[in-house]
């Protein structure tokens, strides 16, 4: 039989368990049915769902050097569960954050009132390495720029869930949320119904109708494509998966052609125009008549097309400078300044590089502070500091001192865990959660999202580039 008696919750806060080893109560289901496992069935579950990844090619590429390796995405079996009343007020928190980020954009390309009311110094937005002059006076649909947006959520040592981040240019991982509950539901066919677990199956034709509802001059009917970088990107899976999802096609810059500022697919019937563009390839290698020059990913004149109001991007033009680490540090501001609310979803506690007043104690408190860089992603750039050597530490340093205005420093937080299947035992791993929110004519939050797990004993990062994998996310219909 599967059990948790030597299960070690490690002086931290746990998901499945509370301090004395007590299960919490929106687990208990669960556990009673797990535990009716033996662990040969749990073997052979883990196999047959590792072998579904595989056969239908879940995977990610890891790069080093020039060279792209395909990897299976690790997933492990044990769900990461979570109660509807915690879910009411993430999702809530989500919203707030969502509906403030789209009304900064909006500000700072339009009336820049708080950047003229010194909210945010204006220093900040204009040297955001994201942040795109030619977008001002840009109306775009529904004043909506970030239509898809993932925000990565810690829970701290009391269980209290913080912001880490948005990732509001073309934030990934849905697909294996996606991917991780029909394996799930194949795996433990019985426990869905029992458990009482809130869908996630929706998420396609909820993406589909929020593109066509943010399509140019209300079109009915819209011709919607996925742009790609191709086949070389390190999430081209999700990019077939999505557009397959939807029933629209999958495209690369080649394909399109941009003529009397309109958007045109190429097909064998001749040119088709497009209307609505998911685009999961960054500004800088949009449009090389207006960016990278030397980009063969993008489209030529697609820009001009989108200023001219004949095609809409999701994300729109822009939206990344709302993806720097410095300017996250002002959401909660901007959550007073445009809502007059308070932050339901608290920062981490976070210090600025460029402030005078905060230099001098990240400089010297570095081997106990987090440090990233404004712009990295993926668990690169960044700098552990508890966990780093002294040399790791002396560099940053240097960097920090070099170049001020690109790097934060943050609190370490000691990540919640939960119990994962490790060299043979159920051992406690560190995990965050990456919900994914729709913003269109209504906003939508992903029942859950996607759980990853540092899969290396006592790391914090869960990045799957740095050997991290993932969790399916259970969000109940009720408490228990």
């Amino acid at each position: 039989m599967m059990d948790f008696t030597n299960y070690d919750c490690g002086g931290f806060y746990d998901e499945m368990f509370e301090a004395e080893g007590k299960t919490r109560p929106h687990y208990r289901t669960f556990a009673q049915r797990f535990e009716d496992l033996s662990l040969e069935e749990f073997h052979d579950i883990r196999q047959a769902v590792d072998l579904a990844f595989l056969r239908q090619g879940v995977t990610f590429t890891v790069y080093s050097g020039d060279e792209g390796t395909e990897r299976i995405f690790p997933f492990d079996l044990i769900p990461r569960i979570i109660p509807n009343s915690e879910w009411v007020s993430v999702e809530r928190g989500l919203k707030q954050r969502m509906h403030a980020l789209n009304a900064f954009l909006h500000d700072i390309y339009h009336e820049r009132r708080i950047l003229k009311e010194n909210v945010i110094p204006r220093h900040y937005v204009e040297s955001a390495a994201h942040y795109r002059p030619e977008m001002a006076d840009v109306d775009v649909p529904l004043d909506t720029y970030v239509h898809i947006c993932g925000s990565d959520l810690i829970r701290d040592h009391e269980g209290r869930y913080c912001v880490l981040e948005d990732n509001a240019r073309t934030p990934s991982g849905v697909s294996y949320v996606l991917e991780n509950r029909q394996v799930m539901k194949k795996a433990f066919p019985r426990f869905f119904p029992k458990v009482g677990v809130r869908p996630v199956d929706d998420y396609a034709s909820i993406l589909l109708n929020l593109l066509k509802g943010v399509a140019p001059d209300h079109i009915e009917n819209p011709t919607i494509v996925v742009l790609t970088p191709g086949v070389f990107n390190s999430a081209y899976f999700e990019h077939c998966f999505l557009a397959r999802q939807m029933g629209v096609e999958i495209v690369e810059g080649r394909d399109l052609v941009v003529q009397d500022n309109r958007v045109y697919l190429r097909s064998i019937t001749g040119l088709q125009q497009v209307d609505v563009i998911y685009r999961r390839i960054d500004d800088d290698f949009l449009d090389p008549k207006v960016f990278r020059k030397d980009s063969l990913l993008g489209v030529p004149g697609i820009v001009d097309a989108y200023k001219a109001g004949n095609v809409t991007l999701a994300n729109a033009l822009g939206t990344g400078v709302a993806d720097d680490k410095v300017i996250y540090y002002f959401v909660p501001q901007m959550i007073k300044f445009y809502l007059s609310e308070e932050p339901i979803l608290p920062n981490v506690e976070t210090w600025l590089a460029n402030e005078s007043k905060d230099l001098p104690y990240i400089l010297e408190n570095m081997e106990n502070l987090v440090v990233k860089s404004a712009n990295e992603s993926g668990g690169y750039g960044m700098l552990i500091g508890p966990a780093a050597s002294k040399r790791e530490v002396e560099d940053f340093r240097a960097k920090v001192k070099e170049d001020p205005r690109n790097f934060i420093a943050q609190t370490p937080i000691s990540l919640s865990r939960s119990p994962t299947w490790c060299d043979g035992s159920l051992e406690g791993r560190h995990i965050d959660l990456r919900p994914y929110i729709l913003s269109g004519k209504e906003t939508y939050v992903t029942p859950g999202g996607l759980t990853r797990v540092a899969l290396r004993k006592g790391s914090l990062v869960v990045n799957s580039s740095q050997g991290g994998g993932s969790k399916d996310t259970w969000v109940l219909y009720g408490d228990e």
